[in-house]
């Protein structure tokens, strides 16, 4: 008898972040679900669209941002690579770090995992960031931080209330 692992087939709960601030903003994040569902990402909850300032340069074109809570098979590298290939097939370029682009995708939690390799999980930055935790919150309103061990009513009410004003849900 062969012993496998469970969690090697095991269906997971990921969320995911999509942004853009250059072309038409709400057809690239429709794009980008588009092609997430035909490589089987299961969309279960979908947030509203958000607008903010670019970050770090306000001067930038504004980001539309949403957050998905998706199930897969995949593993977190593949993952990885999977919404790579979709920020490229939207037309993301190689450009420096908080640049404007057509397309962005994050994962931000993969399950409760961390991870400290190529990917980092939780997502670096996100309970940092109001265009992630408030969509977030808007889905998934027990989430807690897997490594802060916060919830997400906390995460937010620790951002800048310049930081809760700069959002827009549109």
């Amino acid at each position: 008898m062969i012993k496998q692992d469970i969690s090697e087939n095991q269906v997971r709960n990921i969320f995911l972040g999509i942004g853009s601030n250059l072309g038409n903003r709400f057809l690239n994040i429709e794009k980008a679900k588009s092609l997430l569902i035909e490589r089987k990402i299961n969309l279960i909850s979908v947030s509203n669209y958000y607008e903010t300032p670019s970050w770090p340069n306000p001067k930038n074109p504004k980001f539309i941002n949403i957050v998905l809570k998706v199930k897969c098979s995949y593993k977190p590298l593949e993952l990885l690579n999977l919404c790579k290939i979709i920020e490229a097939k939207l037309g993301r370029k190689k450009s420096p770090k908080n640049s404007p682009r057509v397309c962005d995708i994050d994962i931000i939690d993969f399950n409760g995992l961390v991870f400290n390799e190529k990917l980092k999980l939780p997502h670096a930055m996100m309970h940092l960031r109001n265009f992630v935790l408030i969509p977030l919150f808007e889905i998934q309103k027990e989430w807690v931080h897997p490594t802060k061990k916060m919830d997400i009513k906390k995460l937010i009410l620790s951002l800048s209330n310049k930081d809760i004003r700069s959002i827009k849900q549109i």
